[in-house]
């Protein structure tokens, strides 16, 4: 007799590297202070100093909602 679960109640090992992460574990920020470099990585760029000036600008301007912009 087979004792399979709902999709949501399977441990985290039990999704594998083909499955999508479910939204309740997906977490925008900890309340942590949001820096450059978390905008920059969110952003899928690469971390070089232009688009760290273009972080540090967009952090200024939006504050730490801009990394939630960029975030699920």
């Amino acid at each position: 007799m087979s004792t399979s679960q709902p999709e949501a109640s399977q441990p985290e090992a039990a999704w594998g590297p083909d499955r999508a992460t479910p939204d309740k574990l997906l977490h925008a920020r900890t309340g942590a202070d949001v820096s450059p470099e978390d905008i920059v990585l969110a952003s899928g760029k690469d971390l070089t100093p232009k688009t760290m000036e273009w972080a540090k600008r967009k952090l200024a301007q939006e504050g730490p909602a801009a990394l939630d912009k960029l975030l699920p």
